[in-house]
């Protein structure tokens, strides 16, 4: 095969749906990951003054935003595989495209932990003194995945990811709830600002991962990577909870707002979009019972001539030398010069 048939064959092949979504996954996880890792190597490596926990929220959160920009258009840009659960368990979603997205999701995130080590491995060995912990004074896996602190335990940190993914949730589906026009254009940054507005207000007592994706597969790396078992092994084998915790959360998040907020929210009016279908909507409520050249359209606010009778109403059609009589049908009831129709 030539070159150029190897060309053609991988643009045919990128352009299919699927792997177009399951690279705009990889892609905009791997753009918020390298933003988020990266300030938190920033607040230990530098001693807290290159970097600071708010320095955390801002990365993290402004990452999303970017990688909203990368893919929103693709796949919507999900970057997290507790949202793409939900999306497929409310029916948002074909349960087809969940091993898509969870698999760009992680290899995403798993390249920009590895990223982040190439960047500041120097940093990281001078700062830990060349041995690779995780937990300690010295302690550099926190850089990469979340771990329990001292003061809290197992089931409250679980308790605690699931709230914190449930506000999230619960939260995007408002931001991005076509019927909510107040975010139309905006949902890239608000999103980024509700991820800023979690760490700053909840984040302290878990590290809000908040996403399976975003915990699981650097924590993963730091295994491979020469931080060993314990990654796994500490915080009463804490690693499971940032897998699942998230996923329960958003769902319930997902339903809360369907149940009490989506399925009640009022439709707005639909514009007529149809010229005929307008037309024939003015014809319909025109008077048909004067012959006075100063009768007032009830839509137009302008008068109607009588030469247009004709054109109005083939009721009004007279024959030549007839008198012609007025009608008994009473004039149709205003209508709002607004051009909507209510649904009911």
């Amino acid at each position: 095969m030539t070159s150029t048939g190897v060309v053609t064959t991988v643009h045919e092949a990128l352009r299919k749906q699927p792997i177009r979504e399951f690279l705009a996954e990889f892609l905009s996880t791997y753009v918020m990951m390298v933003f988020g890792l990266g300030s938190v190597a920033h607040m230990v490596l530098g001693d807290k003054n290159l970097g600071s926990y708010l320095g955390v929220n801002l990365g993290f959160g402004f990452g999303v935003t970017m990688g909203v920009y990368v893919a929103g258009n693709i796949s919507g840009a999900h970057m997290n595989a507790a949202v793409t659960f939900t999306s497929c368990a409310l029916g948002r979603m074909s349960w087809k495209k969940f091993p898509i997205y969870v698999l760009g999701q992680f290899l995403g995130s798993f390249t920009a932990a590895a990223t982040i080590y190439g960047l500041f491995y120097s940093a990281i060995i001078h700062f830990s003194g060349g041995e690779l912990t995780v937990t300690g004074p010295t302690a550099t896996a926190g850089i990469f995945a979340t771990y329990l602190p001292d003061h809290m335990t197992l089931w409250r940190g679980f308790l605690d990811e699931v709230l914190l993914t449930g506000m999230l949730q619960l939260c995007l589906f408002a931001i991005t709830d076509k019927k909510n026009p107040e975010f139309q254009g905006s949902q890239a940054l608000v999103i980024g600002i509700l991820v800023v507005i979690i760490g700053v207000s909840l984040g302290m007592n878990s590290g809000y991962a908040i996403n399976p994706s975003r915990d699981l597969p650097p924590r993963f790396f730091t295994y491979l990577a020469g931080w060993g078992e314990q990654v796994f092994r500490a915080g009463d084998n804490w690693w499971w909870v940032p897998v699942v915790a998230p996923i329960l959360g958003a769902y319930l998040g997902g339903i809360i707002y369907l149940v009490f907020i989506g399925s009640n929210t009022p439709q707005k009016p639909e514009k007529l979009e149809d010229s005929a279908a307008l037309e024939d909507h003015r014809i319909s409520v025109l008077p048909k019972t004067s012959h006075d050249p100063s009768v007032v359209s009830p839509l137009t606010s302008a008068s109607v001539a009588p030469t247009n009778r004709s054109a109005i109403s083939p009721s009004f059609t007279p024959v030549s030398g007839a008198p012609i009589k007025k009608s008994s049908v009473q004039p149709a009831p205003p209508v709002r010069d607004s051009m909507h129709v209510e649904h009911f």
